[in-house]
């Protein structure tokens, strides 16, 4: 590895180090269906975005939601404290697609149909309110 290489690699480990992330691979759901879940989170502080996915009735909200406390398990491990209330936030969630399984089902007269069973991947990412009113006000 090249020492610009390097670098760069620490800066990215460096930043990386004050937010905690879950990642989420192969859901067995659409991503569209993922994604209007996704969306009604996004920007929340992470108290108040568990108590919506609760008592959402989407059949992804459950998952979002363990997606979400394995993400606040991490950033208390990494800080080696207890997370408050309306101290940390959804800084990022982003719900990409991934593979498809392409079945037949029979039609009328010897045909087949497609059917595509699609999959997603979820990436969540929390970080604390206080780091970024920091910036703010240093800018």
């Amino acid at each position: 590895m090249s020492a610009r290489k390097r670098i760069s690699a620490e800066q990215r480990k460096e930043s990386r180090k004050d937010v905690a992330l879950a990642i989420l691979n192969n859901v067995p759901s659409s991503p569209r269906k993922m994604r209007y879940v996704a969306d009604m989170i996004r920007g929340m502080e992470v108290f108040k975005a568990l108590g919506v996915l609760k008592f959402s009735n989407k059949e992804a909200s459950k998952k979002v939601e363990k997606l979400l406390l394995s993400a606040i398990a991490n950033w208390e491990q990494k800080n080696e404290r207890k997370a408050e209330t309306g101290e940390l936030y959804v800084k990022i969630i982003s719900v990409n697609e991934g593979s498809t399984l392409k079945r037949l089902r029979p039609a009328p007269q010897g045909r087949g149909y497609r059917i595509r069973k699609r999959s997603n991947h979820v990436t969540l990412i929390v970080d604390t309110y206080k780091k970024e009113d920091n910036e703010i006000n240093n800018n």
